[in-house]
């Protein structure tokens, strides 16, 4: 009674030492969401090399439920990501998207929150680092829209103009959370934190929510709009979790 066995998907998002030879790791599945788990064995532990971070596959679990507690029983690590040990910028991404979906429970979605940090980490694993950098883009915009506050790009939040085509810059006005076209933005000058993109840059954004993903991986975007993008994303995946990200402080140089 209280005790049993099971198995899930799973990432590992994080290890940390638990006594002398153990290990507490915390993962996250479509089926548990985010989990914790206690990984027994010394250094030439055999699953201990197995449940490494940011490996995924399949865990096995288990479970005391008189003690609340849960142990990786084994782990079949399908997906080992060997370059996110040797490419830093690859490795602090990884690190964003793992804690952006612990700050966030997963958005209240454990499934489609293990989708996309899967394929992200699988997606920038698999590229050059150039990739890498748009791919972190990619995920963050479509975090931001699971989580619920993508604002409208296809028009302007003031007067409804198409802002896909504009010549002239665009702003993200963020106590309106909203884009307003350069007439209407003259309205906000003095609002702090605005942020200046273009139209190559929201119809990379747009791409992102209406192409597959093979079609947009495809699309070159000019370095000052994808730079323009990325201020963006990061100043609001900042703001829909409510604190600052660690690794975005930490990595600064870096992401």
């Amino acid at each position: 009674m209280g005790e049993r066995n099971s198995q899930t998907k799973a990432i590992i998002l994080s290890v940390k030492a638990q006594g002398e030879n153990n290990r507490s790791v915390t993962a996250l599945s479509p089926d548990l969401g985010i989990f914790y788990a206690t990984v027994y064995g010394g250094p030439k532990s055999k699953l201990r090399s197995l449940a490494q971070q940011f490996n995924s596959g399949t865990a096995y679990i288990y479970t005391d439920e008189s003690k609340r507690s849960r142990k990786l029983s084994d782990f079949d690590a399908e997906n080992v990501h060997p370059t996110l040990r040797t490419n830093l910028y690859k490795m602090w991404a990884a690190n964003l998207g793992a804690e952006l979906v612990m700050k966030t429970k997963c958005a209240g979605d454990d499934k489609t929150s293990f989708l996309l940090l899967k394929s992200f980490i699988d997606g920038i694993d698999a590229c050059d680092e150039a990739g890498a950098r748009l791919g972190t883009i990619r995920f963050l915009w479509r975090y931001l829209r699971l989580l619920g506050v993508q604002p409208e790009i296809h028009e302007c939040s003031g007067c409804g103009s198409e802002l896909l085509i504009q010549k002239n810059p665009i702003y993200y006005v963020p106590f309106q959370s909203a884009f307003f076209c350069a007439d209407c933005s003259s309205t906000f000058s003095d609002a702090p934190d605005t942020i200046q993109v273009t139209s190559g840059g929201l119809k990379y954004l747009a791409a992102i929510n209406e192409l597959r993903p093979g079609e947009v991986r495809a699309m070159k975007i000019e370095k000052n709009d994808a730079y323009a993008i990325k201020r963006l994303v990061y100043f609001m995946i900042e703001q829909a979790a409510g604190s600052k990200l660690n690794a975005l402080e930490s990595g600064a140089g870096i992401l």
